[in-house]
């Protein structure tokens, strides 16, 4: 049975190695953990995990916001969506996705949104966003400010 359950900001490194899937220029869960908590928290960031019996970590997470903007106003922003490799293909990101569009409804939120990288690692991540009705309605540009530029 999967739990989802919204991991706190004493519980951050619960999900740290399932978002170093997605992220691993972080290196480690602790590093990660405490970006979210002193950097990303104060700005809104919230964290959801998916959980089975016996797994004291999360199997899968995302994290997201609440936000408003000119261009869609009331929304619910998912920054990252990640699972751990071992037990993808149970439905745990599913069950992430029902839990945030609830989410979304309950906050009152217009529009759920989210960015993702484009290529064939990401093809499955595409597959989920679009097996929840979100469809693809922009592109993102970057320009990056690195010390190299």
């Amino acid at each position: 049975m999967i739990d989802i359950r919204e991991i706190g900001k004493d519980d951050t490194e619960l999900a740290g190695q399932a978002l170093l899937e997605l992220r691993p220029q972080w290196e480690t869960a602790t590093r990660l953990a405490e970006f979210i908590d002193t950097e990303l928290r104060p700005a809104g960031y919230r964290l959801v995990g998916s959980f089975e019996p016996g797994s004291p970590t999360a199997l899968s997470v995302a994290g997201f916001r609440e936000s408003h903007s000119t261009a869609w106003g009331h929304h619910l922003y998912i920054d990252d969506v990640s699972t751990l490799p071992a037990v993808r293909g149970r439905g745990h990101a599913d069950h992430l996705l029902d839990w945030l569009t609830a989410e979304a409804r309950r906050l009152d939120c217009a529009a759920i949104h989210l960015d993702s990288g484009v290529g064939p690692a990401r093809a499955a991540a595409h597959r989920l966003y679009m097996r929840h009705h979100l469809t693809i309605t922009a592109h993102h540009f970057t320009l990056d400010l690195g010390p190299e530029n």
